[in-house]
């Protein structure tokens, strides 16, 4: 095991810097968890249950099930379906049959979606009813499958496509279950290791009062879409490593959710930024006793200051954590500290996590690092970057440069090393030469008692370059004047980055993933 690093104290105590990851294929999270966990619930969806022994037997017969049918390990079987008990079935079905996983959202347009599929080159494509009778009669152990785990993709995931056309990520087994370790050991202060018929578990080595949650004994209820990589690894199989029960709901309601939380005895909460809009803006979050949840994470977009803050003083037993990552580095590359000692800095989504190394370069395309403090490009390096685009050695060759991936986000980095995102570098706005991020005027707008989200996007301009406009969800019991919140806000900021015009909408388009689609705003400008 790699030496201990106890110096400083943003590090986490007890634990290494640098991990030893088993040279595992992604269907061992399943088989080691399901010996581990056996009879427990590992998920829940209304009135029915899926242990974790159950679905272990689920998923092999699901795998032995598609060889039948012909799949053959490296065959692409993609998963087009909600999030439901058969999709973990399917999914690691799918790994344990050595074939690849395409994750394809159900909310597509059907054009756009069988695209996709093609674009993919799947062989087979399995909606949620498809699912039980592929397994039927079939043995309940997994199939013997050679998989090498560092060339056989584990996944070929899809980008977003909200600053451009999705292109498919190519994502090997090694990657899948590195970065799967990678935060399920920062999340609950474990290391890696095997039982003894090699299946993946973790070792809690940390202590009960910096992680008090502690394996085999955590509850989640979940909506982020298991077809997003947020939702494949953190929602999904760190969820599985660590022994956690995981409850589904169908659709995001608050009032319902935060009953669940306070009925269920709920350990965490996690989502994007928009989940928890929704849950600030339920007027039975002030009621519920919410004492049982001790991590709040957040990802896929930034979360305004004032959010973090009024979470930590409504569930003060909880640690707030954001994190930073795209589809290209797996799931994620950089974390807030989870343990409860921990330092975490508003505004800031944390360090980067084990054998995780993030730079910032000048936006000039110079190759320059900036001084500490200063803005530039985020870029990582690590075990969990891609191997490349399906299909796009261009765009491959311009986002991994020596080994180093360019995100086309810009951020900074403090003395202490924790990264600060301020913008996509396609959001960046430019008004006669200087530039304006826009993340900076939404986080003056969401501190706004009378506003309930914003975002803010470039009107061309022949003359000025870009004009910012924001587009402003009122909040429902205050609805602002559009004049008076715009002079409120351009009295904060100088001449340069003042907003220019005021729309207020019902609601903000948004990913399944909860990424707000600032082109659908552009888009709504030049009509």
């Amino acid at each position: 095991m790699p030496a201990v690093d106890d110096t400083g104290d943003t590090w986490l105590p007890g634990l290494p810097r640098s991990l030893s990851y088993p040279e595992v294929p992604v269907g061992s999270i399943l088989t080691g968890s399901a010996r581990r966990f056996g009879d427990r619930p590992a998920f829940v969806h209304d009135e029915q249950r899926l242990s974790y022994a159950d679905l272990g037997r689920a998923a092999a017969r699901f795998a032995h099930g598609l060889h039948a049918d012909g799949v053959r390990p490296g065959d692409r079987v993609a998963l087009c379906m909600p999030n439901c008990l058969e999709y973990p079935v399917a999914y690691y079905g799918t790994l344990l049959a050595g074939a690849t996983f395409v994750p394809v959202s159900p909310l597509l347009p059907r054009d756009a979606m069988r695209a996709q599929i093609a674009d993919a080159g799947a062989v087979r494509t399995f909606t949620a009813a498809e699912v039980p009778a592929v397994g039927e009669g079939r043995p309940d152990r997994p199939p013997e499958v050679e998989i090498d785990v560092r060339t056989h993709l584990a996944h070929l995931a899809y980008t977003g496509g909200t600053t451009g056309v999705s292109k498919g990520v190519r994502l090997p087994h090694r990657n899948v279950v590195i970065n799967t370790l990678q935060y399920a050991c920062w999340s609950t202060g474990s290391l890696p290791a095997l039982d003894e018929r090699g299946g993946l578990v973790l070792d809690q080595v940390g202590s009960a009062w910096e992680w008090p949650t502690r394996l085999g004994t955590g509850l989640g209820i979940n909506l982020t879409p298991w077809f997003h990589a947020m939702g494949t690894i953190a929602g999904l199989s760190v969820l599985l490593l660590s022994g956690t029960t995981v409850v589904l709901h169908d659709r995001l309601d608050p009032a319902a959710y935060l009953a669940d939380v306070e009925r269920l005895g709920a350990t965490s909460m996690g989502g994007a930024p928009a989940l928890f809009a929704a849950l600030l803006a339920c007027p039975d979050i002030e009621r519920r006793d919410l004492s049982s949840v001790r991590t709040i994470t957040s990802g896929a977009a930034p979360m305004p200051v004032e959010m973090i803050e009024r979470l930590g003083r409504l569930l003060p037993q909880a640690v707030v954590a954001e994190g930073y990552g795209l589809t290209e580095v797996t799931m994620g590359a950089v974390s807030a500290p989870m343990y409860r000692s921990g330092t975490r800095k508003a505004g800031s989504v944390g360090l980067p996590v084990f054998d995780t190394e993030v730079r910032i370069v000048s936006l000039e395309g110079d190759g320059r690092e900036p001084a500490t403090g200063e803005r530039g490009e985020v870029c990582i390096r690590g075990p969990q970057v891609m191997t490349g685009y399906h299909g796009h050695p261009q765009a491959t060759a311009e986002v991994l440069v020596d080994g180093w991936l360019h995100t086309g986000d810009i951020g900074l980095l403090d003395a202490d090393s924790y990264l600060s995102v301020v913008d996509r570098k396609k959001d960046m706005l430019l008004y006669k030469g200087y530039n304006v991020y826009p993340r900076e005027l939404e986080e003056l707008l969401v501190a706004r008692p009378e506003v309930a989200a914003a975002a803010v996007v470039g009107r061309p301009d022949p003359a000025r370059g870009e004009l910012p406009v924001a587009f402003v969800v009122p909040a429902a019991a205050n609805r602002p004047s559009g004049e008076d919140l715009l002079d409120a806000i351009n009295e904060q900021v100088p001449a340069y980055k003042r907003l220019r015009e005021m729309r207020f909408v019902d609601q903000l388009p948004v990913s399944a993933a909860g990424k707000i689609l600032k082109r659908e705003l552009r888009d709504q400008l030049g009509e």
